[in-house]
């Protein structure tokens, strides 16, 4: 008898709560109307624009044709991966894809952290705010203003650089047409351009430390230095790690723009990446299941590195995106 009863109670105790979560979310769409209606196009961006794309994807196994649409083109199966994979550009678009990317992140991470750290310990107020405007500025320049800029500093016969070497007695050098230094001219001028937006964030970050152990530290006799290592770093290792986790999650997306802009035949040897290739192969011979198959494997890979550091990082130091 008992048991019964226990059994006809459970179905009424879970509609009741079912009803009074739905009257809950109905009070809360009521209450906070501005903040729902808000939250809505962003929400549809991400739904139109992210979202229903990836259903075509499937295009990577198919043989697009363009009568029969992405989904009446017939099945290929793995075809555009094999074909890319046994492509003997295959190992070249990889090791410059991870050589350039690789290269920024090992050099290019480390500076806008360190460009906080020295505006903070900034007294002069003036030149704090003129620091952060000069390093900031860069940033809105566009990808073709900043490539511009960078042909004409570095032009053989008429660029700055060149025109400093000969003053000193060196000769001119091609330096857009020498391969081995693509990678420096593109890391340097991105670290250019990117570090000051970059350290706001972490001023942000050291803005929000907790003033008292400052004081503590100035107590205890503690140097700038020790200040900063013992205070600065670890009140900013969480916004370091969150950081460290989407660059290394964006190390196949290198930028496209610039990379294709700064190519030219001479340095093609070490500017080739796999999204110029793509460009190149894919789109422009109109070849798209081939394109969004080196697309879908640039996809997969990201995603790898961002779940594999994402990981390391929980499981050593406790921050992570998820």
């Amino acid at each position: 008898m008992k048991n019964e009863i226990a059994i006809s109670i459970k179905p009424s105790i879970s509609h009741s709560n079912k009803l009074s979560m739905r009257q809950e979310a109905v009070k809360s769409l009521k209450k906070h109307w501005q903040l729902y209606l808000i939250v809505i196009p962003p929400v549809l961006f991400f739904l139109i624009f992210k979202y229903y794309p990836m259903m075509n994807a499937v295009l990577a196994f198919k043989d697009f044709n363009v009568i029969k649409g992405i989904w009446g083109s017939p099945w290929v199966g793995f075809k555009h991966f094999e074909l890319f994979f046994n492509n003997p550009m295959f190992l070249t678009l990889v090791k410059n894809t991870f050589g350039i990317s690789g290269m920024l992140l090992l050099v290019g991470f480390p500076v806008p952290i360190l460009l906080a750290l020295m505006l903070n310990e900034a007294k002069n107020g003036r030149f704090k705010k003129f620091v952060q405007l000069v390093s900031f500025a860069p940033y809105f320049i566009s990808t073709v203003v900043m490539v511009s800029i960078i042909m004409l500093f570095l032009a053989p016969r008429l660029g700055f650089v060149n025109i400093a070497l000969n003053y000193f007695g060196f000769e001119s050098i091609n330096f857009l047409g020498e391969p081995g230094m693509f990678r420096s001219i593109y890391i340097s001028s991105d670290i250019w351009q990117t570090a000051g937006y970059t350290a706001v964030i972490y001023l942000a970050a050291l803005a929000g430390i907790d003033p008292t152990l400052y004081e503590a530290a100035r107590v205890d006799g503690a140097s700038r230095f020790q200040k900063i290592i013992h205070v600065d770093l670890p009140g900013i290792l969480p916004t370091i790690m969150i950081v460290l986790i989407l660059n290394v999650g964006s190390v196949m997306a290198i930028g496209f723009e610039k990379v294709y802009l700064l190519q030219n035949p001479l340095n093609l040897v070490n500017s080739e990446i796999i999204a110029t290739y793509v460009y190149s192969v894919g789109l422009l011979n109109a070849n798209y299941s081939f394109a969004t198959a080196v697309g879908l494997f640039n996809s997969v890979i990201n995603l790898i590195l961002l779940v594999s550091v994402n990981t390391l990082a929980k499981r050593f130091s406790n921050n992570s995106i998820w």
